[in-house]
């Protein structure tokens, strides 16, 4: 049985992806990188070990001695960890970020993938296992958006889609035609908390890929947290890039935004 490593991070796309990976007849090593993963993770994955994502040299080692030779990369790790101290590096980590121009999101992540291969390790398309997560062009709801909804929609994804060319981030809240807030280090939910609290009722929220989106990492993604975030601040609107996006827990989502008159479109 071919082996792949899951190197994970929160929320509920780690076990989704360790499950499919086993359907599909791999022995999955996942290694947890934060205290806060997804306990079905555990389950999901035919071996399961925690190891600090700080620890770049321990990492590196488990999979060299576990001979793994592919690896996806999958759930949220935000950046802000680094600058919070949450994340302790190791001698490996520290000297890697020393030599980088920009600690930019791209920048660190295609540090790790040159890691990764140095030893011999190739980092799969993240989508390659869970594609289905992706939908298609069309609304998801009941409700179609409205014509003002649908021009801040296309609006709000031009302007995600340009902040994530300058690799910021990759989520934009509008209303009118205007930028309420755009997604830097906070993180999506911040991101749309904030824009909401500027905006009053009826935001609409825009999540796109990075025009020079690396499917290795990164790939955009909302849920049921996304949809809590946009009922907490009376937004109307999500739109996300379809085909581009993966949608997680799309059932209980759907029906969250159904009973908040939420409409959701992938364009």
């Amino acid at each position: 049985m071919e082996k792949i490593g899951l190197l994970a991070g929160v929320g509920h796309l780690p076990a989704a992806c360790a499950r499919a990976a086993r359907a599909l007849g791999y022995e999955v090593h996942a290694v947890a990188l934060l205290p806060d993963t997804d306990p079905e993770l555990k389950d999901a994955a035919n071996v399961y070990h925690e190891i600090s994502i700080g620890q770049i040299a321990s990492i590196l080692a488990y999979l060299q001695q576990e001979e793994i030779k592919k690896v996806t990369m999958i759930g949220k790790v935000t950046k802000e960890l680094l600058f919070t101290g949450a994340i302790v590096p190791d001698e490996m980590l520290r000297g890697m970020l020393m030599q980088l121009p920009n600690q930019n999101d791209d920048t660190i992540m295609m540090m790790f993938v040159g890691a990764l291969m140095k030893i011999g390790v190739t980092p799969l398309d993240q989508t390659a296992l869970i594609r289905p997560l992706m939908p298609a062009e069309g609304t998801l709801t009941s409700r179609a958006p409205s014509e003002a909804e649908r021009r801040d929609m296309e609006f709000g994804l031009q302007m995600a889609r340009e902040i994530g060319r300058l690799d910021v981030g990759q989520t934009a809240v509008v209303k009118d035609m205007a930028v309420m807030a755009l997604e830097a280090i906070e993180g999506t939910d911040a991101c749309i908390r904030r824009g909401g609290q500027l905006a009053g009722s009826g935001a609409v929220v825009a999540k796109a890929a990075k025009p020079q989106q690396d499917s290795r990492f990164d790939v955009p993604a909302v849920g049921l947290d996304t949809i809590e975030s946009l009922v907490a601040v009376k937004a109307s609107a999500l739109a996300i890039e379809a085909g581009k996006t993966l949608f997680i827990d799309k059932e209980r989502a759907v029906a969250l935004a159904e009973a908040n008159g939420i409409t959701i479109a992938a364009l």
